[in-house]
C-alpha cells in the first residue's frame, strides 16, 4: 500500500498547498504595491499612509518575499505579470 505524504508546510508550519503560485496579497499589500509602482520611496509612502518607514519597509520585503523576487524591478514586473497592478500602469 503506498504511502501518501503530509502536506507541505511554510516557515511558519502552515501547509503551502505545493503550488508555485503566491498566497493573495493582503489590501495593505496592495496599496504599498501600487504606491511603490507609483514611484514613492518608503518615506513617501510612510508619510502618505501615515505608517512608519520600517513598516514599510517590512510590507515591501514581505511583498518582494511573497513574489519571490530580489528587486523594486522585478517586483513591478510579477505584479504586471499576475495582474496586480491595473493594465493602464503598463502604458504610462
Amino acid at each position: 500500500m503506498p504511502r501518501t505524504r503530509a502536506p507541505k508546510r511554510g516557515a511558519r508550519g502552515r501547509a503551502t498547498g505545493g503550488s508555485d503560485a503566491p498566497r493573495a496579497l493582503t489590501p495593505r499589500q496592495k496599496e504599498i504595491l501600487r504606491l511603490v509602482a507609483q514611484g514613492l520611496t518608503n518615506r513617501e509612502i510612510a508619510e502618505h499612509l501615515e505608517i512608519s518607514v520600517r513598516t514599510v519597509e517590512v510590507h515591501r520585503f514581505n511583498l518582494m518575499r511573497r513574489l519571490k523576487v530580489r528587486n523594486v524591478a522585478q517586483l513591478l514586473r510579477q505584479a504586471l505579470i499576475l495582474r496586480l497592478l491595473p493594465k493602464s500602469f503598463a502604458s504610462r
